[in-house]
């Protein structure tokens, strides 16, 4: 069918002056002592006209040839231009007039589309057609790389798929251009075998081709050389330099959680670069059927390429967040974070999300592999990993897609980044995340959550939406937000989503009202409240002129994306998820370990001394810096984040990076809170110049089970960071009980303090010594320690009595740095006589020792 005439393209300007978004700066206090955030993006103008222009003209060519669903999707992306533009203070006239010009040919064309026949599919000759070209350009690739070998191999590949189709296929300009790919292609085959044969007739049979690149080693991140060996211990600095070594327990953690839902995802490496995607029959990835969810079951026919659904597709038309559409696959999280990433990406024309997915052309564009295969960079336990993918994709009987997909039915790039994700999570069954965990995986950004409601007294209206403002306009956040539980009937009056995230696409403010611009996944069902397309009352005409929003336009199109005020969000929602540029900070390092179950008790209330702990010294410089550590768990089981059942934390002291014994004694510098998320960050803001020492412990609530961890520390300014080692290299443990007599209680009691058990040990050098007494967590503990004779002159070192000082539910230690050789003696005791049991007596010493029972 018909349809009315194209609106003309914009036209942008040049040769004006340009201004800039004007934000202020963020102070220190607003992100954790992040500074002024001068390193921060902006918009430019000139660069958004551009695309506007460029959007235009294509949506006008695509219209006038009848191509209406891409004139929908490109008139679109032109408006959104403009709104950005006018954000960044273009001076283009008439702006809005234009933007609605778009917006209601986008309208008057949604009949033409529903109505309009699709193409005819290309043939299977077609397509071998195209994959024969791809092998081409990938053996060009390589022979421009000087891999003759590798070249020759597809170039050959190239040549027998062409001649086998040629002879498969009877229409005769099909046969022409595949006998000319097919000579093109020997051609330079032979070429290079001549050249080959000639070098190594030149070359002595001596000389030994250097191998070509393979993983030697495990991969461990940017700064891991290959050929490394494991280190026993390190202390890292800030921005190590490369080939810093690693332990090799972190090899062995980075190993172990390369296994994730059963399949191996390795960290990513230089290597991977030359990954092959050029195959002559289109790529089969045996986990590529991935396990779907129970409303995926009911409606499935079959899974099916993308060459079964259009014949075009194209990896990226252009990135953009109003093409991303969730279905039913229950990731809204994910495809949130998708769309602020897309977001990010369009509006600061920085790489953000179209740099993770391969094979890339020589601009570092993703492009489509007629082949079917591709490989995908996600931030998963601890480093970068590879993850290998095929483009087949679910439908339903209508051949609609039953994954989430681009609203331009010909890009691809949503639908396999999300099988990227759901493959590694254990299949589109995904039971649900939260988007610190997906931009933090899709991104590698610094997550960091804000609760607004529950227990969370610090949350602040006006400080919280002051920082979102400045750095969200800086380019330095990504955001994201989420509902609570809710009732159906409360869901359906506000037009929100139970237990729902949404992304934020915008952030303004005018004459004291604050809005976000929220975006469904769904693509639909918006915020019904104030400020909704329907509010009669609210909205003026200046502020639907500042915010770029039509209420009549946008009654007309549910698309999803809604203004909301500040303070109906912060009534209405329950957290925001931030992820933090990472590049704000010049410093950054990590370590990788892990946590034994067996180590310690299940709950670490009274006693610390088998936590993880870390010695973290800081020079801080005049004015002041933040360091902010990141603790992440990593998981392995989709059960395990699904239940997600450890909840951890980090607490930070001021100890001079000494070891911690007791939660409370020292007052913690930083309690953090036990939550179950995988990620944890803590902020430390340093406001006096020099070297600050802290010591950083690893908690968990109630310990089950064995954790994996990584910590990553950012910083403004230059530090070091390293696992707080044990002195001593000698353990010795007693079991011993008080029972009946023997339970005296402490001296305070002297009739019966004499009863207690006594024991004996021997130093055969002078040392550090540290004990520790463990009993029923119901009694206070103590002991002490009494010098019976000592080897030479005690001078200062020598005591007569030591205690292990307060009485204490269940732990108590005592830490000597210098314990003269010679023979002494210590009684454990409860506070109260007659309280019976167990206990544990911990010897830990640099030097051998004797340990024996007098009584």
């Amino acid at each position: 069918m018909g349809a009315a005439p194209a609106p003309a393209p914009a036209t942008a300007g040049s040769g004006r002056k340009r201004k800039r978004v004007g934000v202020e700066p963020a102070g220190g206090r607003s992100a954790g002592g992040l500074g002024d955030g001068s390193g921060g993006l902006a918009m430019d103008a000139t660069t958004l006209e551009l695309d506007a222009v460029k959007f235009a003209q294509l949506a006008v060519q695509r219209d006038h040839s009848g191509r209406y669903q891409e004139a929908v999707f490109y008139y679109k992306e032109a408006a959104q231009a403009l709104i950005y533009a006018g954000m960044a203070g273009s001076n283009l006239e008439n702006i809005q007039e234009k933007i609605n010009e778009y917006l209601e040919r986008v309208q008057a064309l949604h009949s033409a589309v529903q109505s309009q026949n699709t193409d005819p599919l290309k043939s299977k000759q077609q397509l071998d057609l195209e994959r024969a070209h791809f092998l081409v350009t990938q053996a060009f690739d390589e022979d421009d790389k000087g891999n003759a070998e590798e070249a020759i191999e597809l170039y050959t590949e190239a040549v027998e798929l062409c001649l086998k189709t040629a002879t498969e296929t009877s229409e005769t300009g099909l046969q022409s251009k595949l006998k000319q790919l097919a000579r093109q292609a020997l051609d330079r085959a032979e070429a290079l075998k001549e050249s080959m044969s000639k070098s190594s007739q030149k070359e002595k049979s001596t000389v030994v081709k250097p191998n070509q690149p393979v993983r030697t080693f495990f991969p461990l991140g940017p700064d891991f050389s290959l050929n490394d060996k494991p280190q026993t211990i390190r202390a890292v600095q800030a921005s190590e330099s490369q080939g810093q070594r690693y332990t090799a327990e972190e090899i062995e953690v980075l190993r172990k959680t390369s296994k994730i839902n059963g399949i191996e995802y390795v960290p990513f490496m230089s290597v991977d670069l030359r990954e092959r995607f050029a195959f002559p029959m289109p790529f089969s990835d045996k986990c590529g059927k991935l396990p779907l969810s129970p409303k995926q079951k009911a409606m499935f026919a079959k899974w099916v390429r993308p060459d079964d659904l259009t014949n075009n597709p194209t990896m990226i038309y252009t990135v953009s967040s109003f093409s991303i559409k969730q279905t039913i696959v229950s990731d809204c999280s994910f495809v949130a974070s998708l769309a602020i990433s897309a977001a990010y990406e369009r509006r600061y024309n920085k790489k953000l999300i179209t740099s993770i997915i391969y094979p890339q052309n020589k601009k570092g564009e993703p492009e489509y592999n007629p082949c079917g295969k591709y490989m995908v960079k996600l931030h998963i336990n601890g480093v970068p990993r590879k993850v290998i993918i095929d483009d087949q994709l679910p439908v339903d009987h209508n051949g609609e897609l039953l994954c989430s997909y681009s609203n331009n039915k010909n890009e691809l790039w949503v639908s396999l980044i999300e099988k990227a994700y759901m493959k590694v999570m254990g299949g589109y069954d995904f039971p649900g995340s939260n988007s610190n965990i997906d931009l933090h995986a899709l991104t590698g950004w610094i997550p960091e959550r804000i609760a607004m409601h529950s227990d969370n007294q610090a949350f602040n209206k006006d400080n919280t939406f002051r920082m979102l403002y400045q750095r969200f306009h800086k380019g330095d956040v990504l955001i994201t937000t989420a509902t609570g539980v809710m009732s159906e009937e409360e869901g359906e009056k506000w037009g929100l989503v139970p237990t729902h995230a949404y992304a934020v696409l915008d952030i303004r403010e005018y004459k004291g009202l604050r809005f976000l611009q929220l975006k469904n996944p769904w693509s639909h069902l918006r915020w019904k409240g104030r400020y909704s397309e329907n509010d009669t009352r609210n909205w003026t005409p200046d502020l639907q002129k500042y915010l770029n929003f039509d209420p009549r336009t946008a009654q007309k199109i549910d698309n999803g994306i809604f203004w909301i005020a500040w303070e109906d969000l912060c009534q209405y929602y329950d957290v925001i998820y931030l992820s933090w540029n990472p590049s704000l900070f010049k410093e950054s390092t990590c370590i990788h370990s892990t946590w034994d179950a067996k180590q310690g008790p299940v709950k670490d209330a009274y006693s610390l001394a088998n936590n993880p702990q870390y010695k973290l010294e800081v020079q801080c410089p005049q004015g002041g810096a933040a360091v902010w550590v990141l603790l992440s768990r990593h998981i392995t089981d989709k059960d395990d984040f699904a239940h997600n059942r450890e909840f951890i934390t980090m607490v930070v002291y001021k100890t001079d990076g000494k070891k911690v014994y007791y939660p409370a004694d020292p007052p913690p510098y930083i309690d953090g809170i036990r939550i179950n998320s995988p990620h944890y960050l803590t902020k430390i803001k340093l406001t006096s110049p020099g070297s600050h020492t802290f010591t950083l412990v690893v908690s968990q609530y109630e310990k089950q089970n064995t954790i994996h961890y990584t910590i990553r520390v950012y910083s403004l300014c230059k530090f070091t960071f390293s696992k707080i080692p044990a002195p001593y290299t000698i353990s010795k443990r007693v079991n011993g009980q008080w029972k009946g007599h023997s339970a005296g209680g402490c001296g305070n009691f002297r009739d019966s303090y004499k009863n207690n058990p006594i024991y004996q040990f021997q130093l055969d050098k002078s040392g550090p010594l540290l004990i520790e007494l463990r009993g029923p967590r119901q009694y206070s503990v103590g002991f002490e320690l009494v010098t019976v004779s000592t080897v030479g002159d005690p001078g200062s070192s020598g005591f007569q009595k030591k205690n292990s000082g307060d009485y204490r539910c269940g732990f108590c230690y005592l830490e000597v740095e210098n314990v003269l050789a010679g023979v002494y003696n210590i009684i454990p005791t409860t506070f109260l006589p007659q309280q019976e049991g167990p206990f544990f007596l911990d010897f830990n010493s640099a030097t051998p020792l004797k340990v024996s029972q007098l009584q």
